[in-house]
């Protein structure tokens, strides 16, 4: 199978090419950067806003796609317009130059939690409305209702996974105002001190860039008949207040917990560490899951550092 993965060199995209490439599928990275993608994957490197750069990446095929390019959360609030162009324009037409090229293919799209917006109700479930506030939550859930749309008139074959957070990405500038989640581990695994912006009673939904990639993968291969008429699940994720996570990193990595302080940021506990009870029944039904226990989600998420 020829998979076309947008946004490959990114945290997910690389351990996600390399899965596929592992698993024997032909494999075409596109992404704004260069990057060092598993032979004998190809990589198109340029905007996802410029045709020519679609056309370069779906020249050879595409038997299924993946779609996790993004203007993040925080770039995309400081610059809405670019938002516009890279996460809803460029992807409506992708969407379709896909269809043109395989009409009825599997698409696989990246949503975001950020849909939901803040405050999150008492609890979230498959009846949960939307009401993003982030510009970044509510291109996603445009893009939600794209993915319906054509999957409802025949064009692809559609299914949406909202992704809470990815644990733990790689240190340094992400554009992701919930990076701090990350750079906790990255503190604790160099015995360094860390200040966390969030409280210890703060609670997040998480899950590691492994599991991450089963669900996807997943998703490339379900019976899209186990899918909502929606076309779209919320991933299941464990639930940990901040300060256990902290715990557990602590002893797994062999540090003192109490390396960790915390001084809450309100903005920020507010939309990424007051998230609520998650039930996921029609993920479950699909087939997708978490990772279990906060052990194994420490113990894989510190595997990819």
């Amino acid at each position: 199978m020829h998979i076309v993965v947008t946004g490959a060199g990114g945290f997910v995209g690389r351990a996600l090419v390399g899965r596929l490439v592992g698993a024997g599928h032909e494999v075409t990275g596109l992404d704004t950067m260069p990057a060092d993608l598993p032979a004998p994957a190809r990589l198109i490197v340029g905007d996802m806003g410029d045709v020519a750069v679609r056309g370069a990446a779906l020249a050879q095929g595409c038997d299924a796609l993946v779609h996790l390019a993004t203007v993040p959360g925080g770039a995309a609030e400081a610059d809405p317009a670019l938002s516009r162009r890279i996460n809803v324009d460029a992807m409506y037409d992708l969407l379709l130059e896909a269809a043109a090229l395989n009409p009825g293919l599997r698409v696989v799209y990246a949503s975001s939690i950020a849909v939901f917006g803040d405050p999150f109700p008492a609890q979230v479930d498959d009846g949960t409305p939307l009401s993003p506030k982030m510009i970044y939550g509510g291109h996603k859930a445009m893009m939600e209702h794209a993915v319906a749309m054509f999957s409802n008139r025949g064009l692809i074959d559609g299914v949406t996974v909202r992704l809470s957070g990815i644990l733990a990405r790689p240190k340094g500038p992400s554009g992701l105002k919930s990076a701090f989640i990350s750079n906790l581990f990255h503190a604790l695994k160099a015995g360094e001190r860390f200040v966390c912006p969030v409280s210890a009673e703060g609670t997040i939904w998480a899950q590691s860039v492994t599991r991450c990639v089963d669900n996807l993968v997943h998703a490339l291969n379900l019976d899209s008949g186990l899918m909502p008429n929606t076309r779209v699940v919320t991933l299941p994720a464990l639930r940990v207040a901040m300060g256990d996570l902290a715990g557990e990193i602590a002893r797994q990595c062999g540090v003192a917990a109490d390396l960790v302080s915390y001084q809450p940021d309100p903005s920020l506990e507010a939309a990424f560490a007051a998230q609520p009870p998650l039930t996921t029944a029609a993920a479950d039904r699909a087939g997708f899951a978490h990772d279990g226990d906060a052990a194994t989600l420490v113990s894989n998420a510190l595997a990819m550092i």
